[in-house]
């Protein structure tokens, strides 16, 4: 009974470290989308005056122009949230350690019980 104690006490602590891990993930993948936000608008806002010129220059209306440059920055926009969505899903999130090591003690607590 008491190697079943302190195989629950185990469990906790390594659930504890695996849920901080998790946690400090969470943060960096945070400040990944928002470093990457800060720096990708002014850059993008040049880069989007600079297709919209080409495509006046190549024979399109100004309003189609800014259109497609507009467009095509809320493609980028969508991949850059996707990506950091993905990072914070639950399946990235799920303390996978902790769930194999409690079935690992499950069966040795089943064995020590007999």
């Amino acid at each position: 009974m008491a190697q079943l104690a302190k195989l629950v006490g185990n469990e906790f602590a390594l659930a504890r470290a695996e849920m901080s891990d998790k946690a400090g993930q969470v943060g960096r993948a945070a400040a990944m989308i928002g470093a990457g936000a800060v720096v990708m608008i002014p850059a993008l806002v040049v880069l989007l005056f600079a297709a919209a010129t080409a495509l006046i220059r190549s024979g399109l209306s100004d309003p189609i122009a800014y259109l497609c440059a507009g467009g095509g920055a809320a493609v980028i926009a969508g991949i850059l949230i996707a990506v950091g969505l993905n990072r914070l899903s639950g399946e990235a999130m799920k303390p996978s350690i902790t769930l194999q090591q409690v079935e690992k003690d499950k069966i040795a607590a089943r064995e020590m019980v007999r």
